[in-house]
């Protein structure tokens, strides 16, 4: 069992590294990979958001680094522009604890591409980490020399694929030294996957981190129906109530992000928006300000839910049920990391109870709350009348227009009226069936009779 990162026989440097960040005891994907990976074995990671893969493959890429070799050591493939700052923020701060310089590019969309290829010219990277369009655009024009690498990490795998991008990974990989160390990296391992990873990966170890939760235990999810209440403004309350760290407000659209943005703006909230409609640079420029803590409140699409890093969140608001429920993990996963404490909040709307079911499926437990004089206070079951529909359905239609003719007037005596309907409509079908046993007594009379005269007639 591996207690703490010396137990895995890291540099100096990259210790020094992980105390600087107050980074102890290894997460279990770290612990069962990081051997793995030091050893030179290949390997497909399976493990949830917020469970430290990051550096489960950058702590033995910066162990097996060779300093001295001014050459195109590994590539870092990752879906996002955002996911891509991220890693290579994290792996700029493990390399400031070397002494010697390492070389470090980012290649996303969006940057200064002339730039880069005067950079390129005077010398090559030894890591290298961006987006597959870009990274391919690089290779395929002579650029960027990635046949040198012997290490190729595919970050987020199943993102790739779903956006598109698994031709270009492929079409890199295609290029690369048979001997290729591959890292892949996924929170879920779709059918359609299968066929790049029988490809390039010969018995690489597969490990899939169980998880006791699929949320992590720190995080409370509360659960509001939006029944009779403007979303807008019930969002813009739950904003104002108490004193939020940090709220990252997750749309299911960018047409709903920049109105619900516009609207927390008009009512003279300071509010982050992030979202593909705007400009990269922009973005980055956000985010800075955002890990700056010059926002409180950062509204975003699902781009950010899995590209995006923010310390500190201690509110998740779900404007809208995704319609991928991994979104759903990946969105309340950027609250309550590393122990802390954090509250997720999901609006739904009366006939989304089967979504919700579905997300209870998952391991989810909802508290449902409710807003009540200004506080928010906990609230009903939404499923508190479940045994009662149970029994409506059973009855005869007539009896249930009834119920729910008398539930809307709510008149005193109801339930005695209903009950004695009730006995009626028992009598009356008892009689009817009387009825009919007695008809069909007497047809059969009658038939027995005939058949008595035939026989006589014959006889």
């Amino acid at each position: 069992m591996t207690e703490t990162f010396t137990d895995l026989q890291l540099r100096p440097e990259l210790l020094a590294a992980l105390k600087d960040i107050d980074f102890v005891q290894p997460t279990p994907v770290q612990a069962k990979l990081i051997p793995v990976i030091l050893a030179g074995r290949s390997v497909i990671g399976q493990s949830q958001t917020g469970s430290g893969k990051t550096h489960a493959f950058l702590l033995p890429i910066f162990n097996r680094l060779d300093l001295e070799a001014n050459e195109v050591q590994t590539i870092i493939a990752t879906p996002s522009r955002e996911l891509a700052n991220q890693i290579y923020a994290d792996a700029k701060q493990l390399a400031e604890h070397f002494n010697q310089p390492i070389r470090i590019a980012k290649y996303v969309g969006g940057t200064d591409r002339a730039r880069q290829e005067r950079q390129l010219e005077k010398h090559q990277p030894q890591i290298v980490i961006g987006t597959p369009g870009r990274l391919r655009d690089f290779m395929d024009e002579h650029d960027l020399d990635l046949h040198t690498a012997h290490q190729f990490v595919v970050d987020e795998a199943d993102m790739t694929l779903d956006m598109g991008f698994l031709n270009d990974v492929d079409h890199i990989a295609g290029a690369l030294p048979k001997d290729l160390q591959m890292l892949v990296f996924s929170a879920t391992i779709p059918q359609k996957l299968q066929p790049f990873l029988r490809k390039y990966l010969t018995n690489p170890v597969i490990e899939e981190i169980p998880v006791t939760s699929i949320i992590s235990p720190t995080i409370d999810n509360w659960l509001i129906s939006t029944k009779s209440q403007q979303k807008n403004e019930l969002i813009y309350n739950l904003l104002t109530m108490g004193e939020p760290y940090l709220v990252l407000i997750f749309c299911n659209t960018k047409q709903r992000t920049a109105e619900l943005t516009a609207y927390l703006k008009g009512q003279g909230l300071k509010v982050a928006m992030i979202s593909g409609d705007v400009p990269a640079r922009e973005r980055k420029r956000v985010m800075k300000q955002v890990q700056n803590l010059e926002y409180q409140y950062v509204v975003a699409t699902d781009l950010a839910a899995r590209g995006i890093d923010i310390k500190g969140v201690s509110h998740v608001i779900n404007d809208g049920i995704p319609a991928d429920l991994d979104f759903f993990i990946h969105r309340v996963g950027r609250t309550g990391r590393n122990g802390m404490p954090g509250i997720a909040i999901t609006l739904y709307q009366p006939g989304e109870e089967d979504r919700i079911a579905e997300i209870e499926q998952l391991g989810v437990t909802f508290k449902p709350k409710t807003i009540r004089n200004g506080e928010i206070v906990d609230s009903y079951d939404r499923n508190r009348r479940q045994q009662r529909t149970a029994t409506h359905a059973k009855l005869d239609p007539t009896l249930v227009g009834l119920v729910k003719k008398k539930k809307k007037k709510v008149k005193p005596g109801y339930k005695h009226q209903i009950k004695n309907a009730i006995k009626r409509k028992a009598q009356q079908d008892k009689r009817v069936e009387q009825r009919e046993s007695a008809r069909s007594q007497r047809r059969q009379h009658r038939h027995q009779g005939e058949a008595n005269r035939q026989q006589r007639g014959e006889s």
